[in-house]
């Protein structure tokens, strides 16, 4: 399988254990070949503080009790994973589609936890809620599901996040949405350089696991059914069936998914337009791998590359 592939790669690759920041890797549905380049030990070290994955908020209930952990920075692809994921379950078993399928209490669907982690834990909420350890998924958790990261570009997510917080969140502080794209990509807490050390976070901390697998989302875009086919199999549905999977991918399809979301017909505030008269406000915007060159100058998109270079080198970027 695709993802077997990605995940042994990952393990080949892992440097010895220098970073400050102890949290591990994840597997990868790949498709991207492993990465031959011969890389020092110091590419890998990331100079974070040292501190412990623990969550004593109340919101580590809902963090925990999953079948598999979906981890990615913001922008990822996770919603269209989601609803793909979703749309397959509930038509195999009959029911209404809904973001939220734990509703029916169906044993038979996979729990899956959709985390930010360590993204939201830097960047949201106040000092008290990283003390608590608010958004981080809990450490006996990582022990006992399955571990997914989804990946992406970060330049495309940089540029998808901007637009969200923009254009979309009205929540966003004023001073965020008041930036410049350019000014945004420099920013210490939302630009290029925090997505870097979230993604080489985890990829330290969740490598070395059995349980971990990456998934690329631009190995999602180029062959969804082959790749979604091996996301299921991770979920314990190792022989879907094919008529169902072929109407989850149709349903799951970007046009699709920015009509139901014009149209108010997903159950979740999450898939509801900024303005449904701006393109940019939605949350299923585009999904085009390689998008951000539409939005940086060139002075940013060399900035972004230099930037990209700290990036582990096991993402395949």
């Amino acid at each position: 399988m695709a993802i077997e592939i990605t995940r042994q790669s990952l393990a080949r690759a892992q440097p010895e254990e220098t970073a400050a920041y102890k949290e591990s890797l994840p597997g990868v549905l790949s498709g991207f070949p492993a990465t031959d380049k011969s890389v020092s030990r110091a590419r890998f070290w990331h100079a974070t503080p040292r501190w412990t994955r623990r969550n004593f908020s109340s919101r580590a209930t809902e963090l925990s009790g999953g079948t598999a952990i979906i981890v990615s920075v913001p922008k990822s692809g996770r919603t269209w994973l989601r609803t793909f994921v979703c749309a397959y379950f509930c038509k195999r078993f009959g029911l209404e589609f809904t973001l939220r399928p734990e509703r029916y209490c169906q044993p038979s669907i996979p729990r899956l936890i959709f985390s930010h982690d360590l993204f939201e834990h830097r960047t949201k909420g106040d000092l008290w809620d990283r003390l608590r350890g608010k958004y981080l998924v809990p450490r006996r958790e990582l022990s006992r599901a399955t571990i997914i990261l989804l990946a992406r570009d970060p330049r495309d997510c940089f540029v998808s996040l901007y637009l969200q917080l923009t254009r979309r969140d009205p929540n966003a502080p004023a001073e965020l949405r008041q930036k410049s794209v350019s000014d945004m990509l420099r920013d210490r807490r939302f630009g290029i350089r925090a997505i870097l050390g979230t993604m080489n976070d985890w990829i330290d901390e969740f490598s070395g696991r059995d349980n971990f697998t990456l998934v690329r989302y631009e190995a999602l875009r180029a062959s969804p059914a082959e790749h979604f086919r091996d996301l299921l199999a991770l979920l314990g549905e190792p022989t879907p069936d094919m008529t169902m999977f072929q109407e989850a991918l149709e349903f799951s399809r970007f046009e699709n998914m920015q009509k139901l979301e014009a149209a108010g017909a997903f159950d979740s505030k999450i898939l509801h337009p900024g303005d449904v008269r701006d393109p940019e406000s939605f949350k299923v915007r585009r999904g085009k791998v390689g998008g951000y060159r539409e939005y940086l100058s060139a002075e940013d998109q060399a900035f972004a590359a230099s930037a990209l270079a700290k990036l582990d080198a096991r993402f395949g970027y």
